[in-house]
């Protein structure tokens, strides 16, 4: 069986599993990985051998790999190097909190409290620590604002880095490999992408050193199988091939049974054949329902397992309905243990709100065994699930597809009751890399001998398109960069315009759409620093080299101009010429630097760095005859910012920030230029803290697309509504300038969750706030965590009045099941 292929620098290798273990063996470069594997108590597989050795060889690297098939491992080899190190410090960044807060805990497990530190927003533990664990765009804000804490950074991790495709968070990913120093070596972690070799051949060029490593292997194998009627029957036909064309005959001859999809003619799509007497009658396979399929799993030893639903609803109607049934899944013994860590768990909660929670029943079906996982449970919750399914206490858990995302929650086996979601328009089939990603879950190495993905049959399914999507791998990596007003400010002011042009050429955007140009872009920096170095070698202390530099060229060109032309040149000409010759070696011999004894040896840097910089000048000038479309957005934003005086622009069109833009630098979302706007104009300057709350509530609430907004008479009272009045005034102002700069702009302003922001700041129930936000408990503590981190920036900005009503209003808000979720 063919082994993973590992990509570098000398091209792509396949190697069986024995022959890569054996040449990773051979090729270890020093004493750590070693060191390493004797501590783990397991040995390695080759590909995270392969990267453990790369790195300790002083690479980057990126590795792509299944769910579950242990790339962390390869991030633990780089803080287990770090802290080998005298002072050296490392980064682990994840994409959410959840993971965050996870790896921290299995850190200070390892290294102890005093040398790790989580950094997620509102959560500040020992920043100082050599560990520091943190979401990334904690990571990007430390590199606009030059933060000490990445004094002595060695390694960053990028967990989940496949995350830069998120068309709302991916751009964070990309400024921060642009940005990060070039000594700090870079752990990227992916899932299994079909262009691994594209993303690695960017980190290459923008990084430097990086190597791509590839494994396709899952720890675990795969058994696929589809749930008939009562029975369980394979996807595939046994001969160890998961390709489409091997599919189960048993389960063609089912689907041609039960109507399945065949071709029709024009008149049988339109519905015009005539009667529908004259077609073949097909028998209804009946489904069986969750409680039986739970116990059916359970008789074949196939729990745990992960019920994948596309609606939290669902999940807790299915909750309900084993309940119901009486399934029962636990001892009594289990039972007790359960008892005992929700109690440790939930100890904070206040009485008075377990019951609008759910608290009761949540914690009846964790007794039984099961359990729902969504966005809408209150995060503790969430974590008290993920804990008792991997103690293995609770076996059955419904739960959305966001449970696939990186949380180290594995299971025996993964059902998919539908291979369609709803995405928000429309039902849409769920695309080969979605499939990978849920069916990773299945099999818990060192545990289980293979992992089993059961789909339940629906009437008309086609068991050769349902292989199609279990054999492919189709997940490909796009880019979803894009430059924002806060990026702009941030490194127009460290680096200026030009150079923050050319760093967005180095996005990997840009790299997709057009790779030529950031090979030139990277040329061109390493040029500019080249260039600056020649510079100061060339630096005279009795005057202008540079300028004397330019006045022995113009000579040199001269004299060429006429050697060999004597005979075809009239008198005038050569008198012109000459004349020309005498007024440059004077100008030279009366200039300060021709009596520098080191004359020479200056006259040679310059001679270097014109050289160079004319070869610059003409790689600048093949990148802005391409694409450049990145850059093109960049400038777009900047016209808006000197239209509206966040930047001023010098004679040369250099830009340097106003007051203003030094405010928006500090400003983080998707709305910060009207955040920046509604301060300048003092548009919040009188709203007392409750107000201010309810505002910010508003400015990054997204609407459900079925949801009405809330009508006026029921908005708070006073300066709130005033204040709402100018920022969507402001808002439409901005619409209108963005529209014409060919921008995108924003959505609409929703005050659909004011109101209950306003109440909870006020000091109401939540029985009463999720009552009038008509919101799961997880949903609402979710928007105010989201409203806490804007309340967070306005606080420390300098504009005193809304800092102090920003500070009044955090401590409003973040009470009760906001303030225990804000630790957890």
């Amino acid at each position: 069986m063919p082994g993973a292929p590992v990509t570098g620098a000398s091209g792509p290798q396949t190697l069986s599993p024995a022959e890569r273990y054996a040449l990773s063996k051979a090729k270890v470069a020093g004493p750590l990985v070693d060191d390493f594997r004797q501590g783990l108590g397991f040995d390695l597989d080759p590909f995270q051998i392969e990267s453990c050795r790369l790195l300790e060889a002083g690479n980057s690297v990126l590795v792509a790999a299944p769910t579950g098939a242990g790339k962390t491992i390869v991030a633990e080899f780089a803080v287990f190097m770090a802290m080998k190190q005298r002072s050296a410090k490392v980064f682990y960044t994840a994409p959410i909190k959840a993971l965050s807060n996870q790896k921290f805990q299995e850190f200070v497990t390892e290294y102890g409290p005093d040398e790790v530190g989580l950094l997620t927003g509102d959560t500040n533990i020992n920043p100082q620590a050599r560990i520091v664990v943190m979401t990334t765009e904690v990571l990007r804000n430390m590199l606009y604002a030059e933060s000490d804490l990445l004094t002595n950074l060695a390694f960053v991790v990028m967990d989940e880095v496949h995350y830069l495709a998120d068309r709302f968070r991916g751009a964070v990913w990309e400024e921060v490999i642009i940005h990060l120093p070039a000594s700090v070596r870079l752990v990227s972690l992916s899932a299994t992408v079909s262009n691994a070799e594209e993303f690695g051949d960017w980190l290459q060029a923008v990084r430097g050193d990086t190597e791509v490593i590839v494994s396709e292997e899952r720890p675990v194998p795969l058994d696929q199988h589809m749930l008939v009627r009562h029975k369980l029957l394979d996807l595939f036909d046994g001969t160890g091939e998961a390709t489409s064309s091997r599919v189960n005959p048993e389960l063609m001859r089912i689907a041609r049974s039960t109507g399945a999809p065949q071709s029709r003619n024009r008149n049988d799509r339109r519905g015009r054949s005539g009667n529908s007497s004259h077609r073949p009658q097909h028998t209804q396979a009946p489904r069986m329902d969750r409680a039986e399929l739970t116990d059916l799993l359970d008789e074949h030893n196939l729990l745990p397992a992960i019920f994948f639903i596309f609606s939290r609803v669902g999940c807790d109607q299915a909750v309900k309905q084993v309940l119901r049934a009486g399934v029962r899944l636990t001892t009594n013994d289990e039972r007790e243990d359960i008892r005992h860590i929700v109690d440790e768990r939930c100890r904070t909660l206040l009485d008075e709100d377990l019951a609008v929670l759910g608290y009761w029943e949540w914690l009846e079906g964790l007794e039984r065994g099961v359990a729902a996982h969504h966005a809408g449970l209150l995060p503790a919750f969430k974590e008290v699930v993920e804990e008792l399914f991997q103690k293995k206490l609770v076996r059955v858990v419904f739960a959305t597809e966001t449970l696939a995302l990186g949380i180290n929650m594995p299971a025996r086996t993964v059902v998919l009751e539908s291979l369609e979601k709803y995405n928000g328009e429309a039902r849409v089939p769920i695309t080969p890399g979605e499939y990978t990603q849920l069916t990773g879950r299945a099999g818990r190495r060192g545990i289980d001998v293979e992992g089993h993905s059961v789909i339940q049959w629906r009437d008309g399914v086609d068991p050769q398109a349902v292989a199609s999507l279990a054999s492919r791998r189709t997940y490909p990596l796009n880019s979803s960069f894009r430059p924002t007003y806060n990026m702009a400010v941030n490194l127009i002011d460290q680096f200026g315009r030009a150079r923050t042009r050319d760093s967005l050429e180095l996005s990997f955007a840009q790299f997709q759409a057009d790779r030529a140009v950031v090979d030139l872009a990277h040329k061109v920096r390493q040029h500019e620093e080249s260039l600056a170095g020649y510079e100061k070698s060339m630096t005279c202390h009795l005057g202008d080299f540079a300028g004397y530099a330019a006045l022995r060229r113009e000579l040199s060109d001269v004299e060429r101009s006429g050697a060999g032309r004597a005979d075809t040149q009239s008198r005038a000409e050569r008198d012109s010429r000459q004349k020309k010759i005498t007024e440059l070696r004077r100008r030279m011999k009366s200039h300060p630097v021709s009596h520098c004894p080191d004359r020479e040896g200056h006259a040679r840097w310059a001679e270097r760095w014109y050289r160079l910089k004319r070869e610059t000048d003409q790689l600048v000038a093949q990148i802005n005859n391409r694409t450049g479309a990145i850059a093109k957005v960049f400038d777009r934003i900047c016209e808006v910012l000197l239209q509206l005086e966040y930047v001023q622009a010098d004679p040369q069109r250099e830009l340097t920030l106003t007051p203003t833009g030094k405010t928006l630098k500090r400003i983080y979302g998707e709305r910060d230029l009207l955040v920046a706007e509604c301060i300048r104009r003092g548009v919040w300057a009188n709203l007392d803290p409750a107000g201010l709350a309810a505002l910010a509530c508003s400015l990054i609430y997204e609407p459900r697309r079925d949801e009405s907004d809330m009508p006026e008479r029921f908005l708070p009272r006073g300066p709130f509504r005033g204040a709402l009045e100018k920022t969507q005034e402001l808002w439409a102002d901005l619409q209108e300038l963005e529209a014409h700069h060919r921008l995108p702009g924003t959505s609409p302003i929703s005050v659909g969750l004011a109101k209950p922001m306003h109440e909870w700041a006020k000091g109401a129930s939540l029985d009463t706030v999720l009552f009038d936000a008509d919101l799961a408990a997880g949903d609402f503590v979710r928007w105010t965590k989201q409203t806490i981190d804007l309340l967070d920036q306005l606080q420390n900005l300098s504009d005193a009045k809304v800092a102090t009503t920003a500070r009044l209003a955090l401590d409003l808000v973040k009470r009760g099941i906001v303030a225990y979720s804000s630790v957890a």
